[in-house]
């Protein structure tokens, strides 16, 4: 179901960025968008994890769920009314502290939920379901378009995204309540008090204070959504016409269901110890990382933004140059994969209480969308394709870098009870002592 609320909202909104300049020939307005969904997704996320403890998940879902269907809809007003840009920023400035609150649950449940040694077996099918409400609407796309000779998106797409979307913010309603949730091992999911704002609040600084080697996966953080401005503006939204465009979309995110599962089924090898799926993890990311950049970067110093004006001819899925190209853009989408999975394993392994992992998971897409934010803007503003394709590869190396030491120092083979601070903190804001507390203990006075 979780894996499903985000088929419909945040997988057709990759969809519609997908296409490049949001399926529109102005990228211009899709990035100046992006940067409001980002600006405001940094600053909602990072307290997200508070509101979500105090909500709950459904209805922190719920409210999450609204803001992609408004972003749709304003694309279909643009479409219509070419003077209303204005309207698609203003609704990615709503978008994004609706992402921050979607992510953030859906991130704590997610993390929460398996076993220790399901984790990224739980993440990769999420993340597989999740991609393929992108399939789906690449789909769509591309039977809509295929046969256009123009570089834009029709009304007819955004009116299928908008309805799916639409659809997608009924599904929380019909979720269980993750109190009554059972894992397969038999275990109850220890699940969130709800004390005071104040002390939710408190929280927060008690999950940086004593996990502070999380500090250490921002940068990762940092990147994952980094990449996303290269190449799906400036190289799938500048290299290829629509009908191109939508196939390599579709193939991406494709590509991605594949990554996800992959990287999960290794992360989740019970011959192996959880610190040496770490390592290999990590290890198959940064060959992944080389791999990719190295191939792109000998067909990103063959064009500039003066190369390709808007009336100059794009690539074809017909021409002799495309086959290439396209297997480029699918590794683009098995790394992408590959790194969300990993990246979401690695807090998993920090913790199983869902609270301290929704603050975990605030911080994530709150790191990850300033950087977001970020980069988009300096696509907006023109900066150069290569100088934002190589710093693409380079906060790549960094985040990997930088996550190294926090996996030799914080991961374990198993979480124990002096690893979860927020379990042991009472409503007041207390933290009792790990001996006099276990974790069945905690999860019963959570639950009373």
């Amino acid at each position: 179901m979780l894996g499903f609320v985000c088929f419909m909202g945040p997988g057709l909104f990759n969809a519609l960025n997908g296409l490049g300049g949001g399926g529109r020939l102005d990228k211009t307005t899709s990035a100046n968008s992006n940067v409001a969904v980002y600006a405001t997704f940094a600053f909602a996320a990072f307290f997200a994890g508070s509101i979500n403890n105090k909500l709950g998940s459904r209805l922190t879902l719920l409210l999450g769920t609204t803001g992609y269907a408004l972003y749709v809809g304003s694309y279909l007003a643009l479409n219509i009314h070419p003077d209303s840009g204005a309207f698609v920023i203003t609704a990615g400035a709503i978008l994004g502290v609706c992402a921050g609150l979607l992510w953030t649950a859906q991130g704590s449940l997610m993390m929460a939920y398996p076993t220790e040694s399901q984790k990224g077996l739980y993440v990769g099918i999420f993340w597989a379901i999740f991609n393929l409400g992108s399939v789906v609407g690449a789909s769509v796309s591309l039977g809509q378009n295929f046969h256009s000779e123009a570089n834009a998106v029709g009304n007819g797409t955004y009116i299928g995204f908008l309805i799916l979307t639409a659809i997608g913010v009924l599904i929380p309603m019909l979720m269980a309540d993750p109190q009554k949730m059972i894992r397969v091992d038999g275990t109850k999911v220890t699940t969130p008090r709800h004390p005071s704002w104040k002390v939710e609040i408190y929280g927060l600084w008690v999950a940086l204070r004593t996990d502070p080697l999380i500090l250490l996966l921002f940068p990762m953080f940092f990147a994952s959504n980094w990449f996303y401005t290269w190449q799906f503006n400036d190289y799938n939204g500048t290299l290829f016409n629509i009908r191109g465009r939508a196939l390599n979309t579709l193939v991406y995110y494709i590509a991605q269901i594949i990554g996800s599962l992959f990287i999960g089924i290794i992360l989740d090898q019970k011959r192996l110890r959880r610190r040496s799926r770490a390592f290999i993890g990590w290890g198959i990311l940064f060959g992944m990382t080389f791999v990719v950049h190295v191939w792109a970067y000998f067909y990103q110093r063959d064009y500039t933004r003066a190369t390709f004006g808007e009336d100059d001819p794009r690539m074809d899925i017909y021409d002799s140059k495309y086959p290439s190209r396209v297997w480029l853009y699918i590794f683009c989408g098995l790394l992408d994969a590959m790194w969300q999975t990993a990246t979401y394993w690695l807090m998993g392994a920090m913790s199983n209480d869902p609270a301290k992992l929704a603050h975990f998971a605030g911080f994530y897409k709150s790191i990850q969308s300033a950087g977001a934010a970020g980069i988009w803007r300096a696509d907006a503003v023109g900066r150069p394709f290569m100088d934002i394709f190589l710093s693409t590869w380079i906060l790549l190396v960094a985040g990997l870098l930088f996550a190294l030491p926090m996996i030799h120092l914080r991961v374990k083979d198993h979480t124990v009870i002096e690893d979860e601070a927020l379990t042991r903190m009472d409503d007041g804001g207390h933290i009792l002592p790990a001996n006099e507390v276990d974790i069945e203990e905690a999860a019963q006075t959570k639950r009373s």
